[in-house]
């Protein structure tokens, strides 16, 4: 059994972040900042009671007799406790004889094409760890981007403001960034844990190199990109920030709306309806804010049972870092049109270039995570290279179909000759017959879904570029008839 060396990790982050943030209010307070001081206070109390109750809530304490518990969970104590708890758990396995085991089957990567089957026993103490585990890792992805993130572009807006970095300050600034780094890296984890729950999940440390590297520049670039942005223009960040917050919330609804499902009710049986909606909106609310500043590995699906979507989307990625590196580089060009005279210390224009260098960093170390580190990456049914450069084809067709073709102005056309014409209609009954020919596989970019127009025989689904997985059958015995 590991030592829970990511609980404690978790709540010494949690932690530290917390005092960093009560000492930094204090000194607000001292020097009259009040606003500040009120800022700093919310984006760290926040965040604070929603990892109390999500603590709470899957270890399920409302149900049994814990008062204690619950009393230090209001004092805002509850992940120290946790954590003291998860490391008494770890000491006593060995000890102490277990009632009874539970057996596990998980299959290892496929090799060869085959997969195989393996059956472990997993005790009731190792049971209890893994759901601190799993609770520490939702956790700090809350406390990552629901109150790091924001602490980090505050305290960051201020040092402009002030044109310096107070000791206290810059200490929260660097814990913060750590906390959401962090937090990423819990949330890539965690994403693949989940989609391919059916496997015997290694991740080496060269993948957690590179997520934190791709994490770091994705995450540090796009916190400097609106600080600098509000800076010389406060008016519009508003608007900004929730038109991005606001797709990304409704986008999971509106594809909940449109596949007409049932309303999910499976996520906890004591919930009623009202207390469901509120854990959906809770949960699109961390989705938007996640989305705010990196791509989010965990993409919310309302209709799949477990609340997540399973499949790997290249063309929902892909499209996501076009548009953000534009909108980057737009937010960047305002700023350097309308910078005040306090910019006139930097080099405006390496800076817009390093921020920009810094963001084409992150899109390289997580393209090579996904293509040489990812622990699952035999099981993509397609390649992300192949799913990338289709997806920047269909958008190079897309602008080409837009814009109108350029003829001739001022010259009739000449007469066609037998030949000429010939040659038309034998290239129109060709489109014809291409155009009537129904594609393999036809892909639906919103919800995902994948509309096949062929026969499949045995077993085997096709793969895409999506990238779902194959679990009935090896990705390299695929067998389609077309129509």
């Amino acid at each position: 059994m590991r030592l829970p060396i990511s609980i404690f990790v978790s709540v010494s982050l949690f932690t530290a972040e917390t005092t960093a943030a009560l000492y930094l209010s204090s000194t607000y307070h001292s020097a009259g900042d009040q606003i500040w001081q009120g800022l700093t206070l919310l984006f760290t109390l926040v965040p604070s009671v929603l990892v109390q109750l999500t603590l709470t809530f899957i270890h399920r304490d409302l149900s049994r007799d814990r008062p204690l518990v619950l009393l230090l969970h209001i004092l805002q104590l509850g992940p120290i406790v946790r954590c003291l708890e998860a490391f008494c758990i770890y000491g006593s396995v060995g000890r102490v004889e277990e009632p009874y085991v539970s057996i596990t089957r998980k299959k290892q990567m496929p090799r060869r094409g085959q997969s195989e089957e393996v059956e472990r026993q997993v005790g009731q103490a190792e049971g209890k760890l893994f759901t601190h585990r799993a609770a520490f890792a939702r956790t700090s992805v809350i406390q990552a981007f629901l109150g790091s993130a924001p602490q980090l572009t505050l305290q960051l807006y201020i040092c402009i403001l002030q044109q310096g970095v107070s000791i206290g300050r810059g200490t929260l600034m660097v814990i913060s960034l750590l906390s959401i780094v962090y937090g990423a890296l819990r949330c890539n984890i965690l994403a693949i844990k989940i989609k391919y729950d059916d496997y015997e999940v290694d991740v080496r440390p060269m993948a957690y190199l590179c997520i934190f590297l791709w994490r770091s520049f994705e995450i540090a670039t796009r916190v400097v990109v609106l600080v600098l942005f509000s800076s010389v223009l406060q008016l519009w960040v508003l608007p900004v920030v929730l038109l991005n917050f606001l797709v990304f919330f409704f986008y999971p609804w509106i594809l909940f709306w449109q596949s007409h499902s049932p309303f999910p009710e499976n996520i906890e049986k004591t919930l009623t309806r009202v207390g469901t909606t509120i854990v959906l909106c809770l949960l699109t609310f961390l989705y938007a804010g996640i989305n705010m500043f990196c791509w989010s590995a965990v993409q919310v699906k309302l209709n799949d049972p477990d609340l997540i979507n399973k499949s790997q989307n290249w063309y929902r990625m892909a499209v996501y870092y076009m548009l953000r590196f534009v909108e980057n580089a737009s937010l960047l060009l305002l700023w350097y049109i309308n910078k005040t005279d306090f910019y006139k210390f930097f080099c405006a224009p390496l800076l817009v270039l390093q921020l920009l260098v810094a963001y084409a960093f992150a899109i390289f170390f997580m393209l090579v995570f996904y293509q040489f580190c990812h622990p699952c990456r035999r099981l993509f049914s397609s390649s992300m290279t192949r799913g990338f450069w289709n997806c920047s084809s269909l958008l190079c067709l897309m602008c080409n179909s837009a814009s109108p073709p350029n003829r001739p102005m001022g010259k009739s056309p000449r007469p066609a000759t037998i030949t000429e014409s010939a040659n038309d209609g034998a290239h129109d009954t060709a489109s014809d017959t291409t155009d009537d020919t129904p594609n393999e596989t036809s892909y639906d970019m919103l919800d995902d879904t994948i509309y096949e127009n062929a026969v499949e025989t045995g077993n085997d689904v096709s793969g895409g570029i999506n990238g779902d997985i194959n679990h009935s059958a090896p990705c390299n015995t695929q067998s389609i008839t077309a129509v």
